[in-house]
């Protein structure tokens, strides 16, 4: 019987995977990453301005006309004067409020009368605060300072947002000859009638004859009391602006 052989197995080393240098990202996809977060971080801000703002603009909105309506319950709150004592019974003669009104700095900022157009159905009632700052508009509608008060002779104009901030003139486009936009203050209750729609005429934002007193007609006196309206033409942020124009048709006092 011969020798048992012992034969040693030879353990072999198991193959290790080559390694794989990781690779930098390049420059091409440095950029679309970055354009992506761009455009997320932007859908988010235009989220938040068409949804976010909403909301608080109209409870802020509410909280003005209550306020204002307690102040006028109480005598106070801003007024305007007398239409009729603006008003000379001698034909084509101009009134002093076209020289402007007065109003004081604390005024501006502060509601001074509630907006409501039948056509945008009857729970529609807006603010009207003095001046056009991004606080007022973020509150109702803006009245521009610069031109004539409620029921004055000369042009009484208005701005409002057509989106976001509550949206109070979301609809102002809809406005046709014939509807009427009525203005109520401490005493009196003021009705336009609209002479041109919104929707017919689109200027820039620094067109600024449509505030003249009689706009479109430089330097010429006004002998009636005018109302405009201007919002924002276009849904995204632009320059061009919806313009529209009415008279004052009755007038009734509180």
């Amino acid at each position: 019987m011969g020798d048992d052989q012992v034969v040693g197995a030879t353990e072999e080393t198991p193959a290790q995977p080559p390694r794989t240098r990781r690779r930098r990202p390049s420059i091409l996809t440095i950029t679309g990453l970055l354009l992506i977060a761009i455009g997320l971080g932007s859908l988010g801000w235009m989220g938040y301005q068409y949804f976010g703002t909403n909301a608080p603009a109209q409870q802020a909105a509410k909280s003005e006309i209550s306020g204002l309506q307690d102040q006028w319950n109480n005598g106070g709150g801003i007024d305007v004067p007398d239409p009729s004592a603006s008003a000379s019974s001698t034909p084509g003669a101009t009134s002093t409020a076209s020289k402007g009104p007065k109003y004081t700095q604390a005024q501006l900022d502060q509601a001074m009368a509630i907006l409501t157009i039948p056509r945008f159905g009857a729970d529609y009632k807006v603010p009207i605060l003095v001046g056009t700052s991004d606080y007022a508009l973020g509150r109702g509608v803006g009245w521009y300072e610069t031109t004539q008060l409620p029921g004055q002779i000369g042009n009484f104009a208005i701005a409002g947002h057509r989106i976001t901030h509550g949206e109070p003139f979301a609809r102002l486009l809809e406005l046709q000859p014939g509807d009427k936009v009525i203005v109520e203050t401490k005493t009196y209750i003021f009705t336009y009638q609209i002479d041109q729609s919104p929707s017919k005429l689109t200027v820039k934002d620094v067109d600024t004859w449509v505030l003249d007193p009689v706009p479109g007609k430089t330097n010429v006196k006004p002998t009636q009391a005018l109302i405009t309206l201007t919002t924002c033409q276009d849904l995204f942020h632009s320059p061009d602006r919806s313009v529209g124009f009415g008279h004052l048709v009755d007038t009734k006092k509180k």
